[in-house]
């Protein structure tokens, strides 16, 4: 089946109190017992609603707690949706899709918007993408991968959420560990499906992932930092940036910060940042530190952090992956840089990974959303087929180098 925006009526089993915040919600609460259970078990269910702009398939809809792991391997817990349709479901077909949430509040998540919550023009897109896999008779499970403290970028952690959801996802319809499954994910949720699928070999091994699709990726924050200083449409995201590190990595913000980065990361800090990300325009990092700082990257610790969430990193897939991004400046798609996808292409090459590598000229990041998606979908339709990926390592070019950049002072 092609790639379609199908029109939508949804129908669910129930719902979830459509007025909780999870950050006030019991039901996101882990109970006492929660950190000595494995990685990816249910802690608890109910059903809820699923209210997309458009949807023509009857939906049954539920969200999970599950017991995940941070990115500092300590015991954590989130939530997934699981959507599955009512009739002609592909019994054993899952799809963890990655919305790009990118959320600092906890009602951007997708457990929230989902169900009709204040879902935004961002959640109403990739609703239609989530419906196209319904349609399609996928079992489709969509975690909040960002956490409980809405931790966004931090790549481990991420991959990890996202393959602890389909562990929960599989557990909870009592389907087995080889049950087909594919990673998808654009943008932010391009975070959990390229780490996910580092991870999965050592973390999750006995998952089947059958192949991951990521597009539009951060791949490394060294490089984004100085593409999107100054810029009209996407500097909010630096002071986004300083909260999701200050949170993982218990950056001290006063040492560093100067009062302007003070102000401004005090007026996003409980945002989505697609909310912000162009009201800052002309913003720098230069601006947002203090002496002696002239920016970001005289920080060790912020060096440290963005050096430990370069992806590539953290192991190798076994599984195929497509990546994918827009170039109209000669740089990248405005925000996200072409060359550093490159870069990982050939890493992921390098380590024998059958890659399939798309740039999309003229596309800027929103541009390139649904030409990514629409290729996703057939990708990862390919890949539950059992047809072989395409690999075109041969004719990427080289790209940038994902080293580590030098932490100042040694």
């Amino acid at each position: 089946m092609a790639f379609t925006v199908v029109a939508l009526t949804g129908l669910g089993t129930g719902w979830a109190t459509a007025a909780s915040l999870p950050s006030v919600d019991p039901f996101y609460t882990p109970p006492a017992v929660a950190a000595d259970r494995t990685p990816g078990s249910v802690l608890r269910t109910r059903p809820s609603r699923f209210a997309p702009a458009r949807i023509a398939t009857p939906v049954a809809s539920t969200q999970v707690l599950y017991r995940t792991t941070d990115q500092h391997g300590r015991a954590s817990s989130t939530v997934t949706t699981i959507l599955q349709p009512v009739a002609g479901a592909r019994a054993g077909r899952v799809v963890s899709f990655h919305m790009a949430y990118d959320a600092l509040g906890s009602q951007c998540d997708p457990s929230y918007t989902l169900s009709g919550n204040d879902p935004g023009r961002i959640a109403d897109a990739e609703s239609a993408a989530i419906s196209a896999y319904l349609a399609a008779g996928y079992i489709v499970s969509v975690p909040d991968y960002e956490g409980p403290d809405l931790e966004w970028t931090i790549g481990r952690q991420s991959g990890y959420a996202a393959l602890d959801g389909v562990r929960a996802t599989l557990a909870v319809l009592r389907l087995p560990a080889s049950t087909p499954v594919g990673l998808v994910g654009y943008s932010g949720g391009s975070v959990p499906t390229e780490y996910g699928a580092e991870v999965a070999p050592t973390y999750a091994p006995e998952l089947n992932i059958v192949g991951a699709a990521a597009g539009g990726l951060p791949v490394d924050l060294a490089h984004n930092l100085p593409y999107i200083n100054g810029s009209r449409g996407w500097a909010g995201v630096i002071p986004a940036l300083t909260v999701a590190y200050q949170r993982a990595y218990g950056l001290d913000l006063d040492s560093f910060l100067s009062a302007r980065g003070i102000q401004v990361v005090d007026e996003v800090r409980d945002q989505c940042i697609a909310s912000f990300a162009a009201s800052y325009p002309g913003l720098t990092d230069a601006q947002m530190t203090a002496p002696p700082y002239r920016g970001y990257l005289d920080v060790p610790a912020v060096v440290r952090a963005i050096d430990d969430n370069i992806m590539g990193s953290a192991g190798t897939p076994r599984t195929p992956v497509m990546l994918a991004n827009g170039i109209d400046d000669g740089t990248g798609d405005g925000v996200m840089v072409l060359r550093d996808v490159e870069g990982l292409a050939n890493r992921l090459c390098d380590g024998g990974v059958r890659t399939t590598f798309t740039a999309y000229p003229g596309a800027d990041h929103a541009r390139a959303f649904p030409r990514f998606e629409a290729d996703a979908f057939g990708y990862l339709a390919g890949r539950f087929a059992g047809v072989a990926a395409r690999d075109n390592c041969g004719s990427v070019a080289l790209g940038n180098s994902l080293a580590p950049a030098p932490v100042p002072g040694g």
